[in-house]
């Protein structure tokens, strides 16, 4: 079978020659660079802007997990218009949020990030806390996101590790195509040894990584004639090697999925003015076997409602 360029295989777009000799990089030197490319690179996005709000970088990092910007920026645009502080979106019908959410994907998101505006208002005074493990308390807010919140909004040291730091990290620090499926204790504390020691520049190191990786060091086509850090890079170095971990990673597929299918209904719920009738459920278009799962899936996670006292029966959104 003809194998392609897998999704995560990492090939230079533009890539440069190994030099004779690297000398391993210094963390420091390594967060200068990176950090003076940002100053003058960084996009001008509005979750960044001096008028940001924490609540708007929490609900930024939340709807930008697994989601590319240039589809999260309009949305949190509206959102934020529309539910400025955590008490607006506290209040609001849970059929609203699902419909101001859209097409970002992963629609349970819109759900916790409700939850947890409910949590902000009833144990916080409505305000977004700057404590690590109470940001970790809130619902939907993991590990990542929040350091995240903790280094953008507040502007305090954290470790704050995506996918993209991990990849920069990987390449830059111990020649790695890319890092391993799945982020190991190892990986923790070499991010964890880098990461400046004040709180300005822990967070202008966060942000500058995380850019990095984002336009440059990608993980499919990375630019490395464009790289700040192409002199310190172990994975240039080396002279590019494969992906060691290619064999365990699993690629996403969409087409045909459950995923698809959950997207169509909820398309449809969220476009109709009123109760679908479940026969016009029934008529999109995929097996009736996996519509039915996929309905039930979604009534399950309290994204629709299914009532069958109606005749015909109905689906609305919550």
């Amino acid at each position: 079978m003809h194998r392609g360029v897998m999704q995560d295989e990492a090939v230079p777009a533009s890539p440069l020659p190994a030099p004779a000799r690297v000398a391993p990089a210094h963390p420091g030197e390594l967060v200068d660079a990176v950090v003076g490319w940002f100053a003058s690179d960084a996009r001008d996005l509005p979750w960044r802007a001096p008028d940001r709000t924490p609540w708007g970088v929490l609900v930024s990092e939340v709807m930008l997990q697994q989601t590319p910007v240039v589809r999260v920026e309009p949305v949190w645009r509206a959102w934020l218009a529309r539910w400025p502080e955590p008490r607006d979106l506290a209040a609001a019908g849970t059929d609203e949020v699902l419909r101001a959410w859209g097409r970002l994907g992963y629609p349970r998101r819109a759900l916790r990030l409700q939850q947890c505006a409910r949590v902000l208002v009833e144990r916080h005074g409505g305000e977004v806390p700057e404590d690590e493990e109470l940001l970790r308390a809130l619902p939907g807010v993991g590990e990542y996101t929040a350091a995240a919140v903790r280094a953008f909004a507040f502007g305090r040291r954290a470790v704050v590790v995506d996918t993209n730091v991990r990849r920069v990290l990987a390449r830059t620090l111990t020649g790695a195509a890319l890092p391993p499926p799945h982020p190991t204790a190892a990986e923790r504390e070499l991010a964890r040894s880098v990461v400046p020691g004040t709180d300005e520049a822990a967070a202008r190191w966060a942000a500058a990584s995380m850019e990095l990786g984002a336009l440059v060091c990608t993980a499919r086509a990375p630019r490395c004639a464009e790289c700040p850090v192409a002199a310190l890079c172990a994975w240039r170095a080396a002279g590019y090697p494969a992906d060691e971990h290619a064999g365990r990673r699993r690629t996403q597929a969409w087409h045909g999925t459950d995923r698809q299918v959950r997207g169509r209904i909820m398309a449809l719920l969220r476009e109709a003015v009123g109760p679908v009738p479940l026969e016009i459920v029934e008529q999109l278009e995929a097996p009736r076997d996996q519509l039915a799962r996929c309905l039930d899936s979604l009534v399950a996670d309290g994204l629709a409602r299914l009532d069958e006292s109606t005749d015909p029966p109905a689906v609305t959104l919550p």
